[in-house]
């Protein structure tokens, strides 16, 4: 039985589906079976018109927001609604939203993690030759370290170069940056002023039980928006 909350996406290839309701009456019919009994709150539902050969979808891209933001898992009426393509799928995955599919609810598990399996054996060789490369680089007499956070002319024992850890850095400046603009399109989609006082912001997300950027709890503090904030 489902538990949990969950965001539906419903999606037809054309615009005459959509206004006839050709189809989506099936989806939607399709995921409350899957969805009937257990405990379980269906917090949106997502309809796009769109073909499936297309992997950008702006609504797509929203419930996978809405997914984000509220620890919520997205649940379709068959995998073919959200990508024939596979990479797509793996990508999906890779985003760290929860998804079924109420035609087959294992598939999640056994499509794309086979998926899964042959992109980690890939990382699994990218990361030997990445560690052979380092060996090699160490045997040839090459010092490898980083430096230090707070004194960049303070060299320490960690394996990268300086230009590694700089690079660290702005990855996580960049990460930290991309978060804070799907907060802000998250804020949107609920109707919300992105320009709200931080205290009402910080109700607002407490309120619907999104997870702060720390990922450990939903309770938002002003401080925490006003830093959120300066990175829109």
């Amino acid at each position: 039985m489902a538990h949990g909350k969950f965001v539906s996406y419903l999606r037809v290839s054309t615009d005459r589906q959509s206004k006839s309701g050709l189809g989506l009456e099936a989806q939607r019919e399709a995921v409350t079976q899957y969805l009937n009994g257990g405990n379980w709150d269906l917090v949106e539902e997502v309809v796009e018109v769109e073909s499936g050969r297309k992997n950008h979808r702006p609504e797509l891209e929203k419930a996978i927001r809405l997914c984000n933001a509220l620890d919520a898992t997205l649940v379709v009426a068959k995998f073919d609604r959200l990508s024939r393509d596979a990479h797509f799928l793996l990508g999906l995955q890779k985003s760290g939203v929860k998804f079924v599919a109420a035609d087959n609810p294992d598939a999640n598990e056994l499509t794309v993690g086979i998926l899964a399996i042959v992109a980690e054996n890939e990382a699994r060789a990218i990361s030997k030759r990445t560690k052979d490369a380092l060996a090699a680089a160490k045997a040839r007499g090459q010092v490898l370290g980083a430096y230090s956070k707070d004194d960049k002319t303070k060299f320490v024992g960690r394996t990268g170069t300086r230009e590694d850890c700089l690079k660290a850095v702005e990855g996580k400046k960049a990460k930290a940056d991309e978060t804070a603009q799907k907060m802000r399109q998250f804020i949107e989609d609920c109707g919300m002023s992105p320009d709200a006082t931080a205290k009402a912001l910080a109700r607002f997300l407490t309120e619907r039980g999104v997870q702060t950027p720390s990922g450990r709890s939903t309770v938002w503090q002003a401080t925490t928006v006003q830093r959120l904030k300066a990175r829109w």
